[in-house]
C-alpha cells in the first residue's frame, strides 16, 4: 500500500487564502481545525451525518468531515469564525445567543451554518421550512424549541437590518 501523496493546495477560508501542503486524504475538517486553528466546525460522527462539522462552500452547507480538502480549492469556504466576531456577531449568531439556543454547544456550529444558508434562500421561513432545513443536524441536549426560536429571531434581525 502506497502512502498518500502530498500536494500544494490553496484554500480560501473566511475570505483569506491559505497555502498548505496536504496529503490527498486530508479532510477539510482536519485542515480547518488542525492547520488553520478554526475550531467552530466540530468532529462529530466522521460520516457527514450529524452536522457538527458543517461549513458553507460557495454559500451551500457542506459536511467538512467527508470532503477531501484538495477538492475545494478555488471555492469560497466559510466557517462560523467567518460570520462575525465576539464583539460584532452575525445576526444568526446573535439570535442564538439571545435565545440561549445551546446547552452543550456541540451542535451549535452546524445549526448556525444551516440557519445562515436557510435564511439566504428563505428570509422569512415557516416552521416547517426551519425544521426541514435543520433536520440533518443532531442535537442531543434537546434545545430544539430554543433553536427554532433563534432561527425566527435571526430572520427578524436580518429583515430589520435590510429595511
Amino acid at each position: 500500500m502506497q502512502p498518500p501523496r502530498s500536494a500544494d493546495v490553496t484554500l480560501q477560508v473566511n475570505g483569506e487564502n491559505h497555502s498548505l501542503r496536504l496529503t490527498s486524504t486530508a479532510s477539510l475538517l482536519h485542515v480547518l481545525r488542525n492547520d488553520l486553528g478554526l475550531n467552530s466546525p466540530k468532529f462529530g460522527c466522521g460520516l457527514g451525518q450529524c452536522g457538527a462539522c458543517t461549513v458553507l462552500i460557495d454559500g451551500t452547507p457542506a459536511r467538512a468531515c467527508v470532503i477531501p480538502a484538495q477538492e475545494v480549492q478555488n471555492r469560497d469556504i466559510t466557517t462560523s469564525e467567518g460570520l462575525g466576531q465576539a464583539s460584532a456577531p452575525h445576526p444568526v449568531q446573535q439570535a442564538f445567543i439571545d435565545e440561549q439556543a445551546a446547552q452543550c454547544g456541540y451542535c451549535l456550529n452546524g445549526m448556525v451554518m444551516m440557519t445562515v444558508a436557510l435564511l439566504a434562500r428563505h428570509p422569512n421561513p415557516t416552521d416547517s421550512q426551519i425544521r426541514q432545513a435543520l433536520s440533518g443536524n443532531l442535537c442531543r441536549c434537546g434545545t430544539h424549541v430554543e433553536i427554532i426560536a433563534a432561527v425566527k429571531r435571526a430572520a427578524q434581525l436580518m429583515s430589520a437590518a435590510h429595511a
